[in-house]
This record gives C-alpha cells, structure tokens and sequence, in this order.
C-alpha cells in the first residue's frame, strides 16, 4: 500500500501511530466542533483537536459501562512519550483497580486543599498569645466564679498604671499585675523553663501574690491543654513543675488570733473608734466568722429578720445559710441606710459607704491596725478575725462540724458530708452560744431579747 500524501486529510476513523508531523497535520473536520485522533499503541489515548484549532491529549475509557475522559495535557507543553506514559498509568488504574480517575484527581485536589488549610491554620495558632487564650479563659469561666475571684483575674493580668492613693508604696500608680509579663507570649512558647523564671522573679517581689497567681496560672493552662484549639499547643502543664514550686516557697503558717483574755481590749478600742459603720464590720466579722470579702458585699436583701438568717455569698459552695444573732442583729439594726449616689432609692449595701464609688465600704485594713494599736495587739490581720471566731470555740467546746459550716469550710469526714444535716434552728443554737460567750469575756453587757432597734434612711 503507498504511504499517504504529508498533505493528505488524515482518516480519524483508525488508529495511528503518534508523531509530531501528524499532529500538526490534525484539523477539525468541518461542521463539528471537535474530533479526536487515536493512538495506536496506547488504548484509549487520544489527541483532541476543536474547532479553533486548540490540541490536547486526552484519556478516554469505560468503567462498569460507563465512558470516561480525562484530558492529560495541552499539546505542545506535553510531549508524545509524556502523554503515553500518563495514559498507561490511568488505564491500569481503571481496569486494574475498577477506579475512576477523574475521582482520583479530585479527591487528590481536596487532600492538597485540607493541607494546606491545615498549613494555615496551625501558622495562625502558632501566633496565639497568653492574652487571647487568657481573655476567652477568663470569659468562659466568669459564670463559674464568685465575684471576688473573676475580679481577681482581671487585676491579675492587668497592666497597671492608674492613678491609685492606696497600695502603691508611694507611687501613686497601680503596678502590672503577676500575669501580666506572661500575656505577650506566644502560648506555644510557655514552656518550664519561661514559667520558672517568672516564678523566681515573682518571688523576690511579691511572693504571696505570685503564688495565688500560679495556682491561677496551673488551672488556665490546663484548661488550656483540654480546648481543641489550643491544646495542641499546650499538651503538657508548663507550670507545674518542682523548681517553680519551690520558686514560691511553702506559704507560712499564720496564728494571729484574738486570745481570750484581748477580746475586751480589742472591743474596746473596735466601739470606740469613731467610725459605727467600720465598727459593726469588724465586730461582725469576727462574730460570723466569715470571710472579710463575704462580710461587706452582704446586703441588706441577705438578711431575713422573720426567720432569722442571713445568705452570705460563699467561694466554695456558692451560698451559704447562718443565723442572724442577736447583737449581729442589733449592730445592723443602728446602721444608717443610705440613698445610693445618682440614686433616689436605699444603697443595697449594709456596709455602704458615701466616699466609695460604687456605694460599698473599702476593706478598713488600715482603721484595723489603728484600733490593735490602740487595745495594744500586734499583728492581728482581718482574715484573723476569722481564724478567731474557731479559735474561740475550742473553750466551750463547739463541735467541729458545725463550726465549719458557720465558717463555709468543706466538711473533712464522710460521716461530715454525707449524714450529718444540720438545720438552720440547730446551727442558731450553737452559734447564739459562741456569740454570748465572746460577749461575755469582752465584758460587753447586752440583752439578747431587747427590740434591736429601728432601721434609719440617711441622705448619701
């Protein structure tokens, strides 16, 4: 048979064997938009031509009675071999594996696509700071806290600077708060070895602070290690290692107690000072055995007069429930109660106070050192007080169990917490009992059944 023409038209109705030449001979055939040129040696290769004269080399195939195509590559960018060499690779895959390449390719797609998004996502978590982690920290545990410790955090990782008459050593402005170099870091970059070194400057300064701010500091960054989004970049407790314990040291056993025979000193000089608001605070806190945050939030809504109680908002169980004692009662029952600033309506606070921007009484540290200074006892701090009023009941001999739920301490023995119920009637008697006897050996003499007197509303 002779050899076609080089111009001769080329017959797409048999295979060829491939060539440049007759590649570039290849046209469209008149009326159609496209037509295909195929491979001899390679089944199911073909080269696509269209009607504007665009070339490519294309896949074609059938799987479980369905035809396929996959175009490989434009012609000339591919060469013959490389388009040979590709359609061989897709033909196994389809009659070896049964699988259709055009899924391959985009299941391929989606895995580059996942990889990368992966990519850019763990460079934008690698940027996370102390502070962002800290702020959604603090914002998602706020409904879990009390007031005092929410409070806490916020100072904590303050960045200080603001004018300030009290604490400051003479500044008159705030200090940063210990968490407060920490928020600049990167989260991925809190390791050991950077929280050791903020514990050990910590403690040359401010131990006590810094070590209420570590324990705060352990539970963030394992609250962090347990958050998808961050827990792979904390996966272990940076803080919670021995050297940075031992940075803080053990915090001292404190023993600064009212004894027996200082409470009529220290009544003494608490009555006569002047002040009847910060008065009835000290001598309540010491009667309640309350904690001194507890004691001046109460508000007057706190106080049931007709059963006889008072709610006190407590950090361990949320609330808790005391008797309202009788001189307890006749030191409310004297105290004015102000109109609240801005305010036609009576302060909510017992202990209100018209200086203080938000109404409430500052904790009188200060008007407490004055008055053991003047009654001649040193060292006696507000928290004290509390550790006085259990003190105190060792002489007559109060059982533990209900002292530590006047004081909202956890109960320490299963028989404590699971069968022993105490009603508030129950508690009242003990407590009256404690009240009396402190009374008693501060020689203040007081009827207990006398009317405790009228409430007064004073101008703000």
């Amino acid at each position: 048979m002779a050899r076609a023409k080089k111009d001769a038209p080329i017959d797409l109705g048999v295979t060829h064997e491939l060539s440049v030449g007759l590649i570039e001979r290849l046209v469209c055939p008149p009326g159609v938009p496209k037509a295909f040129l195929r491979d001899k040696d390679v089944t199911g290769l073909r080269v696509r031509v269209t009607a504007n004269g665009a070339k490519s080399y294309v896949f074609e195939a059938k799987l479980r009675g369905k035809a396929i195509s996959k175009t490989l590559g434009s012609y000339p960018l591919m060469t013959i071999e490389e388009a040979k060499d590709s359609a061989r690779t897709l033909g196994k895959l389809v009659k070896n594996d049964k699988m259709d390449p055009r899924e391959v390719d985009r299941q391929h797609q989606l895995d580059l696509a996942a990889q990368v998004a992966a990519s850019e996502a763990a460079q934008v978590a690698q940027s996370v700071t102390v502070k962002d982690a800290w702020d959604v920290y603090v914002l998602e545990r706020k409904s879990h806290w009390g007031d005092r410790h929410y409070a806490d955090h916020i100072k904590m990782a303050g960045a200080g600077g603001k004018p300030s008459k009290r604490g400051t050593n003479g500044r008159k402005v705030t200090i940063a708060g210990p968490i407060y170099p920490l928020l600049s870091m990167r989260l991925v970059d809190v390791d050991p070895t950077s929280v050791e070194a903020w514990a050990a400057n910590q403690a040359q300064t401010r131990p006590t602070y810094g070590r209420l701010a570590w324990r705060c500091l352990k539970a963030f960054l394992g609250w962090c290690s347990e958050q998808d989004a961050y827990k792979h970049l904390v996966q272990t407790n940076p803080a919670k290692t021995k050297k940075t314990r031992e940075a803080f040291g053990k915090p001292a056993v404190k023993q600064d107690v009212l004894q027996k025979g200082q409470l009529s000193a220290w009544f003494d000089a608490v009555r006569g000072m002047g002040d009847p608001i910060t008065a009835a605070y000290l001598q309540t806190l010491l009667l309640l055995g309350a904690r001194p945050g507890e004691v001046l939030t109460l508000k007057w809504s706190d106080v049931d007069v007709k059963w006889k109680c008072i709610t006190i908002r407590d950090k361990v169980e949320g609330e808790r429930v005391v008797p309202l004692t009788p001189y307890v009662h006749s030191l409310f029952c004297v105290l004015p109660r102000r109109i609240a600033k801005d305010s036609k309506s009576p302060s909510p606070w017992i202990f209100s106070s018209s200086a203080a921007a938000d109404g409430v009484l500052t904790i009188p540290r200060n008007a407490h050192i004055r008055a053991c200074k003047v009654a001649g006892i040193e060292g006696l701090s507000l928290h004290g007080l509390r550790r006085s009023f259990k003190s105190l009941t060792e002489w007559i001999e109060i059982p533990a169990g209900v002292v530590a739920q006047l004081m909202g301490h956890k109960p320490s023995a299963t028989a404590e917490k699971h069968y022993t119920v105490r009603p508030l009637d129950l508690l009242r008697v003990h407590h009256e009992r404690i009240e009396a006897w402190i009374l008693e050996q501060a020689g203040i003499v007081f009827d207990a059944k006398a009317d405790p007197g009228k409430l007064r509303v004073v101008a703000g």
